[in-house]
């Protein structure tokens, strides 16, 4: 194998860093940003994708993992620690990395059908994967809590204030800024690339 191929090469463990301090920066700046009361929005995912696009899965997972932590380390899961530290630790873990690695594979299954349709693809499958494992996450570990938050935001149904109030504005706009943003930064950095 070349050292221009090699997942460790220094082109790509460079980007990987660049990446990784744009993760972290990005999440950071996440708590802070509350367009709308409860709801918070991050970019993050869009450079876990275009990693994980450039780099591969396993380097997808890598950023999947390093935005988890950040999330942990950042007071960005501290309403659920205190109901189940393990599962809070668990659902943000598998739901950072699964998103990472996910889009990575989608995007490595699909380049060579057609690179936009495949970036595209990975921008959708990012925050699914990342939204879908904490749904699941809040059904596992988190559901009485959730129907309580719910009863008091006046929802009847805990999985309707799940989808409408706690996640569901989130979702649709992560997903509409991934979708926009990942195959522009895609380009520009193959692109630049070239050069």
């Amino acid at each position: 194998m070349s050292k221009q191929n090699s997942a460790f090469s220094t082109r790509k463990i460079t980007l990987a860093a660049l990446l990784t301090a744009l993760v972290v920066v990005l999440q950071v700046v996440a708590n802070f940003i509350q367009p709308f009361p409860g709801v918070s929005i991050t970019l993050v995912l869009v450079p876990i994708i275009v990693g994980a696009a450039l780099l591969g899965p396993g380097w997808g997972g890598w950023l999947g993992l390093v935005f988890a932590l950040t999330v942990l380390l950042s007071g960005g899961a501290a309403a659920f620690l205190p109901i189940s530290p393990v599962g809070t630790v668990a659902t943000v873990v598998v739901k950072g990395v699964c998103a990472g690695l996910c889009a990575g594979l989608v995007y490595k299954w699909l380049e060579k059908v057609n690179p936009y349709l495949a970036i595209f693809c990975a921008a959708v499958v990012a925050p699914v994967v990342n939204t879908g494992i904490f749904f699941i996450g809040c059904r596992l570990f988190f559901w009485e809590t959730v129907r309580q938050w719910g009863q008091a935001a006046g929802f009847e149904n805990a999985t309707a204030f799940l989808f409408l109030s706690l996640a569901g504005i989130n979702f649709l706009i992560e997903l509409g800024i991934n979708v926009l943003l990942a195959p522009v930064i895609l380009r520009l950095i193959k692109l630049a690339k070239k050069q």
